[in-house]
């Protein structure tokens, strides 16, 4: 009898209750099940956000989910201090065999993102599906890319100087601003891991949010007269362009910013595969399958990170301001860029593409077409918007690979 006694009590006491309103909820006689119960709050509400709005519900679902698994008390699914702790694994290799012996069923998808594997493959996904015509046809949109990328060095240098984050870690608060999801991930997997699940959040949140973020700034920074202006239609791209450019941009970044290389030869394989006129059950795989399955990956691995003694701390709230003030910036930089490009050009660029130089693919683009037809129907901008989309994404990696290689 007292050993069935025993086991009961073995078990009330296994139950992932204790944590949160039991004894081991208390810390030096302070109750902190508080903790859980906020983080499945804020799950809740991504979740919301996710099915109920509609924002970037194939990765914040999965972020929700992996955040809401990771703060469930006693399962251990995941061990955030094998991958961030050096004294409990010394190394990436030693927190891999860990993960492998002794590690939960989140912390062997953690693997994808610590390895730089799902934010590759997911940028094969993106370069099959966009179309880089835009840009091919007109080069001199690299400078919008590049001028909305402000943002991302205003952001990093503001995170710095709060005296809260190391370099590295206001290197990954910097490339929110780059409205990447993969990019900021692969970035602060490796310079900010700690932050992981608070920057991810942040990141797709405010791509998710763009058609409410960038409207004002686009009205605030152009006239009526600049936003009404037609822009000519794009030369045509032959098939043979289309298959240089690719590789010439690999070579070129690839020489340049070595460390941008993976995430830039992985966006132009895919490309590839789109043009190339061979491949099509590979492009279509890439686009569908792959990518579906490593989103899934990403986003719960990534939401595992967002444990509540880990996301809920004066940190994350400084990212959570310091990635608007990125995006906006971001948006802001685009915005007079192409101000100062149609100024030089006489008046036959549209500042409202300037918005789309942040790298969210093809958001950023449209919102700069629904702008644009709020103040005349007749006008098209989403292929000339597409330009400046596709060297965002471009200047993002090529941002990022500055930083790995400057601070990794």
């Amino acid at each position: 009898m007292e050993g069935i006694l025993n086991t009961i009590l073995n078990f009330v006491k296994s139950m992932g209750f204790n944590y949160i309103f039991g004894e081991q909820s208390y810390v030096d006689g302070v109750w902190m099940g508080w903790q859980y119960l906020v983080m499945y709050l804020i799950a809740g509400v991504l979740i919301y956000l996710a099915i109920g709005r509609k924002f970037e519900p194939l990765l914040l679902l999965p972020i929700a989910i992996g955040m809401l698994l990771t703060n469930l008390p006693g399962a251990n699914l995941f061990h955030l201090e094998m991958w961030i702790d050096h004294d409990v694994a010394p190394t990436v290799l030693d927190s891999i065999m860990l993960a492998i012996n002794k590690g939960g069923f989140l912390d062997l998808l953690y693997m994808g993102v610590k390895l730089g594997i799902y934010p590759c493959i997911i940028f094969i996904g993106i370069g099959a599906m966009t179309d880089f015509t835009p840009l091919i046809a007109n080069p001199k949109y690299f400078l919008i890319g590049a001028g909305a990328q402000t943002g991302v060095f205003v952001a990093f240098s503001a995170a710095f100087l709060t005296g809260l984050y190391t370099i590295g870690e206001a290197a990954s608060i910097g490339i929110i601003g780059g409205a990447d999801g993969p990019t900021a991930i692969l970035v602060t997997k490796t310079l900010g891991p700690a932050l992981l699940g608070a920057i991810a959040i942040a990141a797709y949140s405010y791509m998710a949010l763009i058609p409410m973020i960038q409207p004002p700034f686009m009205k605030m920074l152009t006239t009526k007269k600049e936003r009404l202006i037609k822009m000519p239609k794009l030369r045509p791209v032959s098939k043979i362009e289309k298959l240089v450019f690719p590789v010439l941009v690999t070579f070129v970044v690839g020489l340049l910013v070595p460390d941008a290389l993976a995430l830039i030869g992985c966006l132009m394989f895919g490309n590839i595969l789109n043009v190339c006129g061979v491949a099509e059950r590979l492009s279509k795989t890439v686009q569908n399958e792959l990518m579906n399955i490593v989103t899934i990956m990403l986003g719960i691995s990534v939401g595992a990170t967002a444990s509540a003694q880990n996301f809920l701390s004066l940190q994350t709230v400084i990212i959570i301001f310091c990635g608007l003030a990125a995006f906006c910036v971001s948006t802001m930089g685009g915005l007079i860029t192409a101000k100062i490009m149609n100024w030089l050009s006489g008046g036959k660029i549209n500042p409202l593409i300037g918005s789309a130089g942040v790298s969210a693919v093809p958001m950023a683009a449209r919102v700069s077409q629904v702008v644009g037809q709020k103040e005349d129907p007749s006008n098209f901008l989403l292929m000339h918007a597409m330009g400046p989309n596709v060297a965002g994404v471009i200047g993002s990696a090529v941002a990022a690979g500055v930083f790995l290689s400057w601070i990794g």
